[in-house]
C-alpha cells in the first residue's frame, strides 16, 4: 500500500532502505522517544525492521519528504497491535523534519486509510511524556487524551519513561485543528 500527499510519498519499507533508515535511527533524539529502536541502531536493526511481517490490517510506512524533487527518507509512521493493546497510531521523524508539519501531513493520510479501510473503530496513540510536540500532532490530528499516564519501556533511553495516552474514534468526522 502506499499513499501520496502534497509533500510526502508514504510507502513500505524494503531491504534497499536498510542504509538510509540505520542513518536515520540511529541519532539518539529520535531513538529516546521511541520505545522499540534500540540505541545505538545499527545496520543489522534496520535490515531487520525492513524485514517484519505485517498484517493486513496494520499498515506501516516510511515517510519520504518529495520537496527536493527526489524522494529523502524522513521517517516512518503506521498503525499496529504490539502489545495487545488494540491498533495503536505511531509515527516518528528524523530531527530535520521536526517542525515542518510533516507528522500531521501523514497522520491524515495514514487515519483516513484506518477510517476507510480498515475493520477498526478506534485508535489508540501516546508519546513520552517528555515529548509534547508529539501530543501538540495527535491533538492536531483529533485524539483526545484519556487522563491515563502509563510507564513504557525505551530500549534508546534504556530505561522506563511515563507516557501521555490517546484514543481517537474512527466513527467521529476528523475534527483537525490548525494549532492545538
Amino acid at each position: 500500500m502506499f499513499a501520496r500527499t502534497e509533500r510526502l510519498l508514504l510507502r513500505p519499507a524494503w531491504p534497499e532502505d536498510a542504509a538510509a533508515l540505520a542513518s536515520a535511527l540511529a541519532d539518539a533524539r529520535v531513538a529516546r522517544m521511541l520505545a522499540r529502536v534500540p540505541h545505538p541502531y545499527t545496520l543489522d536493526d534496520a535490515v531487520a525492521r525492513t524485514l517484519e511481517p505485517r498484517a493486513a490490517h496494520e499498515p506501516r510506512f516510511l515517510i519520504d519528504s518529495l520537496e527536493g524533487g527526489t524522494p529523502v527518507l524522513i521517517g516512518g509512521i503506521g498503525i499496529a497491535d504490539r502489545d495487545g493493546e488494540g491498533p495503536q497510531f505511531h509515527y516518528w521523524l528524523t530531527p530535520a523534519a521536526w517542525g515542518c508539519g510533516y507528522a500531521t501531513e501523514a497522520g491524515r493520510a495514514v487515519i483516513g486509510m484506518a477510517r476507510h479501510a480498515l475493520p477498526i473503530d478506534r485508535l489508540g496513540a501516546w508519546h513520552f511524556a517528555d515529548n509534547p510536540a508529539s501530543g501538540r500532532v495527535l491533538r492536531k490530528l483529533g485524539f483526545r487524551p484519556t487522563g491515563s499516564v502509563m510507564q513504557r519501556p525505551s530500549l534508546g533511553r534504556g530505561g522506563i519513561a511515563d507516557s501521555v495516552e490517546y484514543e481517537l474514534d474512527l466513527g467521529d468526522q476528523p475534527e483537525l485543528r490548525i494549532a492545538a
